[in-house]
């Protein structure tokens, strides 16, 4: 069982990750919060991940969070689950409730698919897409993205692959090595997806299926955003020299 707490006193920044008015933990801090559970059990890399609820933040008081990982079953796999629970202030509970369950599995396990080859940057083919006022317009689609999650700085098209470089702000550069991979940062490059995206929808992610890390500490990331099936999305990350940084073969959203 691994613990954690989360407040906007201890972690300012995720104040700036927002949706219609709402505070939200992203479900990038989910996810990098099961990885480093399952790293301390040898089984790093997420098989699958569901959210169940959002996790909300209020402007006082503090979320007390528990992740179970069980023992493995005959295939190596352990289930996991993350439960909430908000105090407040005054020293009230809620209820414990389940954000999210899923499964893990060990690192480098054979079958997954490592990073493409980034070195060449931007890629062979690729075509500009302006990245000015992105999110402006993210924030008419009710994303409300502070400096902290506004990591996108360049892109490009080729097909229906989507490719950015996004990087870890200055103001939270220095604490990128407290976690695997940033959750602001993570956040970041799923943005990507909707630099060519025409439609009004407001999704947040909802399934994740084989999230591998490769390596920890990033500041910047080269990302590749492919489509792999309706409102499903595979995503390969690097570091700016092109050495492997993360891959998402699934995750899909919702609205």
């Amino acid at each position: 069982m691994a613990t954690a707490r989360w407040s906007l006193r201890t972690h300012p920044w995720l104040a700036d990750h927002a949706v219609s008015g709402t505070v939200i933990v992203p479900g990038t801090a989910l996810v990098e919060s099961v990885i480093r559970a399952g790293d301390a059990l040898g089984c790093g890399q997420v098989d699958e991940l569901t959210l169940q609820a959002p996790v909300v933040l209020r402007e006082r008081g503090e979320v007390q969070v528990q992740i179970a990982v069980g023992e493995p079953d005959e295939s190596g796999r352990r289930a996991v689950s993350v439960h909430t629970r908000t105090t407040g202030p005054d020293g009230g509970e809620e209820l414990w409730t389940l954000r999210a369950r899923g499964s893990l599995t060990e690192s480098g396990v054979p079958g997954v698919e490592r990073p493409e080859d980034f070195t060449v940057w931007p890629p062979r083919g690729a075509t500009t897409v302006a990245a000015d006022g992105f999110y402006d317009f993210l924030a008419g689609r009710g994303y409300e993205f502070g400096p902290v999650f506004q990591g996108v700085r360049a892109a490009w098209s080729r097909g229906d692959d989507v490719f950015a470089e996004v990087v870890l702000p200055e103001q939270v550069r220095g604490e990128a090595g407290r976690f695997g991979i940033h959750p602001a940062l993570l956040d970041a490059a799923l943005h990507a997806a909707n630099l060519t995206s025409d439609g009004d929808r407001t999704v947040v992610p909802f399934a994740w299926s084989g999230v591998s890390l490769h390596a920890t500490g990033a500041t910047a990331l080269r990302v590749r955003v492919s489509p792999a099936g309706p409102d499903t999305i595979t995503v390969h990350m690097t570091d700016p020299t092109g050495a492997p940084v993360a891959v998402i073969e699934s995750l899909a959203v919702r609205e």
